[in-house]
């Protein structure tokens, strides 16, 4: 062999150990939930991981914590001006603004967790939420991120009644905090998922709600509040999304898109699963514990049910009288789909009845 043969065959081994693609893109990806917390591992970070896989290393996804680059309140806006590429939040952060995106969060009344991600992707809500996005902020968003149906509150008081609720100090956000305070005649307090713990340590607020028993159980709610307050009728489910601006989308390759938007698809779909695995779990660590579990009564479900529903007529109505349908033909569609669903779910087994 001679010395030119040599460097060609020393040159083809170092090339067969460098992956088949070089990096090709890299997002720096804050989200509103502290770093290493239950919905930063179960969405985020599986989310970066998933993109890795299937785009062979061709995007990084440079996932963050809330406050190490923006607030974790401000990803929407941070995205919408360039401050960073893409981000990870839910819509129940912008009701405030606007409040179609109630819909795409859940609200009281709303969907189970199963007929929520049956309806986004299968009855049309992702591209609904995507063309939302598109029109009203300029982002292009991916679904990231669906939930189980939360703890109604880990409480330093007793709640049983809807009476209960009235002057009520109570950490939320979202549609329920416009519930609770317009038709509950409650107290809603909004601060970021980082502070809650010490807010009602601290008996800042007779109540807090932030996710379902797996992610609260981890937060230790329970350990300096005496009473959990089941079910989650003021959040079934919960969507996150990974939103990018357009123009930054658009410049990527088709096959990257593909398979981005598959990496989101199967993050939600794991942890779905995930979520489902560590809420059994932690119900049966709570049952062992000093807490003070309360199941509300059906009647009482039903009343919450209700309000939910009504505020959510209300703004839609409200908005319509401005000249934008877009609520009221958002809130149709899913509350047709939640008609459908529970008339034609009948058929499936539930466990435990």
């Amino acid at each position: 062999m001679n010395w030119k043969s040599a460097i060609l065959g020393a040159a083809c081994a170092m090339l067969a150990g460098l992956p088949a693609h070089a990096q090709e893109v890299t997002w720096r990806v804050p989200t509103s939930v502290p770093e290493g917390s239950f919905f930063y591992n179960n969405f985020l970070a599986r989310f970066a991981d998933n993109v890795d896989r299937l785009t062979d290393g061709r995007v990084e996804i440079q996932p963050f914590g809330a406050g190490v680059v923006v607030p974790a309140l401000k990803v929407y806006e941070a995205v919408q001006d360039g401050v960073v590429e893409a981000g990870h939040s839910t819509p129940s952060y912008l009701v405030n603004q606007d409040p179609t995106n109630a819909i795409f969060a859940s609200f009281p009344g709303g969907m189970s967790a199963e007929a929520t991600l049956t309806w986004l992707y299968e009855g049309g809500g992702a591209k609904e939420l995507a063309e939302f996005r598109k029109e009203e902020m300029g982002l292009h968003s991916m679904v990231v991120g669906v939930g189980t149906s939360e703890v109604l509150a880990h409480s330093n008081k007793p709640l049983k009644t809807v009476e209960d609720f009235e002057n009520l100090k109570y950490r939320t956000s979202g549609a329920w905090a416009a519930v609770l305070k317009e038709d509950l005649g409650g107290v809603p307090t909004v601060v970021p998922p980082g502070e809650i713990y010490t807010l009602l340590q601290r008996k800042g607020v007779d109540a807090v709600e932030w996710a379902t028993p797996g992610s609260n159980i981890t937060e230790g709610f329970h350990e300096v509040a005496p009473y959990l307050i089941l079910p989650g009728v003021h959040q079934p489910t919960f969507v996150w999304e990974v939103v990018v601006k357009e123009d930054t989308w658009n410049a990527l390759p088709d096959d990257l898109k593909t398979k981005i938007e598959l990496a989101a698809k199967l993050t939600t779909y794991e942890g779905f699963t995930h979520f489902l695995d560590a809420d059994m779990k932690a119900m049966e660590e709570f049952a062992g514990t000093n807490v003070e579990i309360i199941t509300l009564e059906p009647e009482v479900v039903g009343k919450l049910r209700e309000a939910g529903r009504s505020w959510a007529r209300k703004q839609a109505d409200a908005k319509a009288a401005d000249g934008d349908q877009r609520m009221g033909e958002v809130l149709k569609d899913y509350l047709d789909y939640q008609a459908r669903w529970t008339d034609g779910s009948k058929y499936l087994v539930r466990d435990g009845n």
